[in-house]
């Protein structure tokens, strides 16, 4: 069938469309190119600041390329629009410990990070508990 045919491409138009950013100025008053900012890099720097969190477990033998972005299930995701990022934090936490002031850390840490390294402004940072555990 020839919809499903432009189906997929106006999908396809779509979602590459999302991915064409505008650069990210970053502070000069000489413009000498663009700068953008991968996903990925603000995924890594939040990934860094929460498991800087005490009672954040992080994932065992996590190296190298921050262990391919923690496997799928805890990968942190981000999205960025324009100067704007929202950041999406899965974690598995200690047992004992208690979930929102460890969430609010979490995202105090992640907001900070993120805004320092890359001179975006964080709108969310939304935690999601994927499990607690006795390590």
């Amino acid at each position: 069938m020839p919809a499903k045919t432009t189906d997929k491409k106006t999908t396809r138009e779509r979602a590459s469309r999302r991915r064409e950013k505008e650069p990210v100025v970053l502070g000069s008053a000489e413009n000498v190119g663009s700068v953008y900012i991968a996903d990925d890099v603000v995924s890594m720097i939040a990934s860094l600041a929460a498991y800087e969190v005490e009672g954040v477990v992080k994932p065992a033998g996590l190296k190298g390329e921050l262990k391919s972005k923690v496997g799928t299930k805890n990968a942190i995701k981000s999205e960025i629009l324009g100067n704007m990022v929202k950041i999406t934090v899965p974690v598995t936490i200690e047992y004992g410990r208690q979930i929102q002031p460890v969430s609010r850390m979490i995202q105090s840490k992640v907001k900070t990070s993120v805004e320092n390294m890359t001179g975006l402004t964080v709108s969310d940072v939304n935690v999601r508990i994927t499990g607690v555990t006795t390590e």
